[in-house]
Parts: C-alpha cells; structure tokens; sequence
C-alpha cells in the first residue's frame, strides 16, 4: 500500500457523517489500523564481527507496511482524555547497504515488528455549536519491544549476517487526529489519525556465517525504530444519549373569526325600507347564517313610543318584513326565518311615551 492510497483512504473514510460534536465524558473504547512507515535505521554491529568500524556498519530501509491500534480509555467531559493502548506494526526489509566487508551487490530479506503498551494523555478541541468534527492532540509513553525476523544481508560470496530476535525498550509518542461522530449511532464516531512512535536504540543478537554456513560470530546489533503511522479507526463512547430532537416553533394557527349571532337593522323615523347600511348587515347575516349551519333564523320588528301601540305594531311588521324578504333574496330560505313582530313593547331603550328614539326602530335577527 502506498502512502498516497492510505492518504486517500483515511480523507474518504473520515468524511464528516456527524451533527454537533461534543467531547468525550466517560468510557470508550478504540481501535484503528492503517500503514506505517518505518523509518531508514542504521545497523551498528558488535566487535565480535571483527574488521573496523566502518565494516561493521550498514543501513536498512523498509517497506511500507500496516499498523493496528485498541485502546481503552476515559473522558473527563472538559477535553481531557487519557487511555491504555496496545499496538501492533510490521514492515518488511526493503534493502540493506554499506558493510564493506562483504562486498557488492547485498542481498537482503526479512521482517521487522513493534508491539507494546502505551499510556495517553490526549486534548480535545471545543471548534464550538455546529462543528462536527473534533480535533485532538496528545502524547504517549510505555514500553515496546522491537523484532527482527530472519533479518539477513547477504554477500555474493555467501557470507552473510542475520539480525533475530526481540529487544524490549522505553517508547514515546505524539498523536494528532480528528474524531467524526456520527449521529445515527450516539457514541459511536469516526477517527483520522498521524502517529509518530519511537523506542530508545534496541540491541538484537546477531549471527555471522560462512558460505557454507558455519556461523563465524556471535554478537549485537543495534538499529533505531521510529515510525511514522497513518491510522483510521472508530471509537465508541459508553453511556452518550441522543440529543433531543429540535422542535421548530410552529406558526400560530390562525382562528376563524367568531361569527355574531345577533343583528340590528335599524330604520329612519315612521319608515319601513331599507338603507344601504341595512342591507349590508343583512347581507353578513344571511352569510353567516350559512357559515355557522343556523338551522333557525329570527326575525323580530321594533318601533318606538312615537305613535300610537296600533300604529307601532304595524309598523314593526312592515320592518320585519321588509327584512325577511332581503334575506330571502340573499339565499336564506323562507321556512327557516320565524318572523314576529312587537311593536313598541320590547323597546331597546326605555323611554317616555311620545318619545323619538333611534335605537328602538329597529329589527334584530338572530341566528339559532
């Protein structure tokens, strides 16, 4: 795999798929994988190899190879985190050059591994509302052992020299990633990561051998392990509860006017037609009428003490007459109007006898 496929593979992977983030508070659990580049090391051998010292020393490079990651860890809910972890990284041996001593051209095969434990202090970044990411920095200590397997340089006589075996050493880290969470699983979020991890110089025995085989030396080698690790990984966080839903305000429901139920037609003096005003308010009655399902419709004529209670009586169902047949007119059926009338005795305004008053030459409707 090369750097540039796993670049691209952790920009897809990490693709924001998460509403607001929030740091960690609690529990989790992690784990990651990735390529890991092992960095160019000098190769330091022992005396035991004879020869001076520029014979006894070479370089090796690597292959890219793969990481993988588990930890398990806590979130104080401020930032901080800080977690176990333990790793596992392997790469082959590219080629192997210098050694004077065997000449040229080397040939060159095997493996080198890492593994340990670390303990991490890590530092969530707040970005604050809306953001959906959360970037992270932190540093690690612990112990890791580092291994050769069946690491061997050649000489085209033959000869060679093989580097085996495992050296546990003090380990160091700096970690720099980004967390997605992702919203479809509360807990659960997507990690990016760049890894730098280095040991203190391992020694790792040695052997020396003739073409024929015959080992020729015992000894050490020493070699460095810094590596340089690209990681995507998930994470879970124990115990996160959905947020809750967000309720958009809704718009105040617009109530239907309250429709009247009762209506006063009034009339001029000793008169009995209709003015425009009258008619409008006819009109919003026999409306209204039908708005409301009004299965009765009354109709009631009024006069006032002006004249005699004869002529008032007649007088008032002429009004209400005059109004029965202009709601007739606007759509209200005949039967459904109960038409009275009662001259001057139900008067809206009490008054003397004699007396002119507007208000009591009137007609109320009344829807029921």
């Amino acid at each position: 795999m090369s750097l540039r496929t796993a670049l691209l593979a952790a920009t897809v992977l990490a693709l924001p798929l998460a509403a607001q983030a929030q740091p960690i508070s609690g529990l989790y659990v992690g784990a990651g994988a990735g390529v890991n580049l092992l960095q160019e090391t000098d190769v330091e051998l022992s005396r035991q190899f004879g020869g001076t010292g520029a014979a006894r020393s070479g370089s090796a490079e690597f292959e890219y190879g793969y990481v993988g990651v588990i930890s398990l860890g806590y979130g104080f809910g401020n930032g901080v985190r800080a977690e176990i972890e333990g790793s596992y990284r392997e790469n082959e041996v590219d080629s192997i050059t210098g050694f004077p001593a065997f000449g040229r051209p080397l040939r060159s095969d095997g493996k080198a591994r890492s593994y340990g434990v670390m303990a991490n202090a890590l530092y969530d970044f707040d970005l604050g509302p809306g953001s959906f990411v959360i970037p992270y920095v932190g540093v690690g200590a612990g112990y890791v052992w580092h291994e050769y397997d069946g690491t061997r340089v050649t000489a085209p006589n033959g000869a060679s020299a093989t580097i085996d075996g495992s050296d546990g050493r003090f380990a160091y880290q700096a970690i720099v990633g980004a967390a997605f969470p992702i919203s479809a699983a509360p807990g659960l979020a997507i990690t990016a990561e760049y890894r730098f991890m280095g040991t203190l110089t391992p020694e790792l025995d040695a052997v020396g051998r003739a073409p024929n085989g015959v080992v020729t030396a015992r000894g050490t080698a020493e070699v460095d392990n810094f590596n340089h690790s690209l990681l995507v990984g998930l994470r879970y966080a124990f115990g996160v509860t959905p947020p809750p839903p967000v309720v958009m305000p809704q718009a105040p429901v617009a109530q239907a006017p309250e429709i009247a139920r009762t209506y006063l037609v009034f009339f001029d003096f000793d008169r009995a037609d209709l003015t425009d005003r009258a008619r409008q308010i006819i009109g919003e009655a026999a409306t209204n009428s039908q708005r409301a399902g009004t299965t009765r419709i009354e109709v009631s004529g009024h006069a006032d003490r002006s004249g005699t209670p004869q002529y008032n009586q007649r007088l008032s169902e002429r009004r209400a007459a005059a109004v029965a047949a202009e709601l007739e007119r606007r759509g209200v059926s005949r039967s459904a109007m109960a038409i009275q009338a009662f001259g001057e005795s139900r008067p809206l305004v009490p008054t003397a006898d004699g007396v002119r008053e507007p208000q009591n030459r009137r007609v109320e409707i009344v829807l029921r």
